[in-house]
């Protein structure tokens, strides 16, 4: 097995032939391999581990989007003031900024710490171990208002700052995957769930089986937050949006979903333990106004079909990692119709995988050239931005995507 589907099998991550080799390389030279078969067939969990965390994506900053974290806190207020404490759980935490940023929006919020729980999970060792430090740099700062760097941190050396303990006692913070969870012993533990920019990393199959595991994390009058460009998968794949503006917030619907495509994990990487949950009081959430998925589909002619179906076969293709014969399907499809704005996403998507940066964001600008209210080309641009360290940009791009979205939400 090459090293691009090991570390696809063991997180559940489209990693890029290019990255998966790079990874393997700089492994091989710190343990002394000189071959990268022997190396791959003396992989052991361990070093599967070191392996991993070269590929993962950690960066983050505290109160990345607050929207979300604004509309959080008028649900655990709303809870508490009915008696009933809020489980929340962040997955992945990555350094943990998020939740941490939740912690302080509640304590802003007059919440009291017994009226909430939040527990964060992380692929990362790296990462579990940094947000346990709660040190943070100047990076982590990058909020408009970083008044709360006053409020809730102390100075330990030049730009960095470390949080204060009794908001680092209030997140409990464990090593994990999504995919591997334990959603039998936490089934509907949580009543909000943090999970955002964590399924523009998968293939369709790998989201399906995702979302199928959040819903079953999730109490069914709980709420999730997503990252922006993630909301479109979930809400086909049985979530519904909520009116928090611009906080990308959903529900489970009544439907369950359906039955995820089994993604198979590494037995020896399971590493959440069973630990019983704590009796939970059930109410019922107000309800909300249901949002449409999908708008009715006039049937295409033949023509249309036959050209259509080139995108399917591209996308089918790019799901398998079958990047270069996904591109060329793409190109068929320009040849016959140059305009097609979806063809150009398509082919930002191929060249994301595989690495190439500057050529996925040279086909997501021709994507919403050609179609200004293409709403996840903005949003891949926004996240590409943001990584660029672009955030004027992606500020731009996403509050553009924000407005699509929102008039997208008032025609349904």
């Amino acid at each position: 097995m090459t090293a691009q589907a090991l570390l696809r099998r063991a997180t559940g991550l489209s990693v890029s032939k290019s990255v998966a080799e790079r990874a393997v390389g700089q492994r091989m030279e710190q343990t002394g391999f000189a071959d990268s078969e022997a190396y791959l067939q003396a992989l052991t969990p361990a070093e599967m581990t070191q392996l991993i965390e070269l590929v993962v994506v950690p960066e983050s900053w505290l109160f990345r989007d607050p929207q979300a974290f604004y509309a959080t806190v008028e649900l655990v207020q709303e809870r508490w003031a009915r008696g009933r404490a809020t489980r929340i759980l962040s997955i992945p935490c990555a350094g943990g900024e998020e939740p941490y940023s939740m912690a302080m929006a509640l304590r802003d919020g007059g919440v009291p710490k017994q009226a909430f729980s939040i527990d964060a999970y992380d692929l990362s060792p790296g990462c579990i171990e940094r947000a346990q430090a709660g040190v943070y740099g100047r990076n982590a700062f990058r909020a408009q208002d970083v008044a709360f760097r006053e409020r809730y941190f102390t100075h330990v050396a030049d730009d960095s700052y470390r949080i204060i303990d009794s908001l680092r006692e209030q997140v409990t913070f464990r090593q994990g995957n999504l995919l591997q969870f334990d959603t039998a012993t936490y089934s509907r533990h949580y009543d909000v769930i943090f999970c955002r920019n964590l399924l523009i990393y998968f293939d369709k199959p790998t989201t399906r089986a995702a979302i199928h595991n959040l819903s079953a994390l999730l109490a069914d009058d709980g709420m999730l937050l997503a990252g922006y460009a993630e909301v479109p998968s979930f809400c086909q794949n049985g979530f519904t949006t909520l009116q928090f503006r611009q906080a990308f917030a959903l529900k489970k619907e009544t439907a369950a979903p359906a039955s995820p495509v089994q993604v198979a994990p590494l037995p020896a990487l399971r590493t959440l333990r069973s630990v019983p949950p704590a009796p939970r009081r059930t109410t019922v959430a107000p309800p909300s106004p249901a949002v449409p998925r999908t708008r009715p589909v006039s049937v295409p002619p033949p023509a249309q079909t036959a050209q259509a179906d080139l995108l399917a076969e591209a996308r089918l293709l790019a799901d398998r990692g079958q990047l270069r014969e996904a591109g060329e399907k793409c190109h068929a499809h320009l040849a016959k119709v140059p305009e097609a704005a979806e063809a150009y996403f398509m082919l930002g998507i191929i060249n994301e995988l595989a690495g190439k940066m500057d050529l996925a964001d040279d086909y997501w600008r021709r994507c919403i050239y050609l179609q200004p209210d293409h709403y996840e080309a903005l949003c891949h641009l926004a996240l590409l931005a943001e990584r660029n360290g672009n955030h004027t940009a992606a500020a731009t791009l996403k509050a553009r995507a924000a407005r699509i979205y929102e008039r997208r939400q008032a025609s349904n």
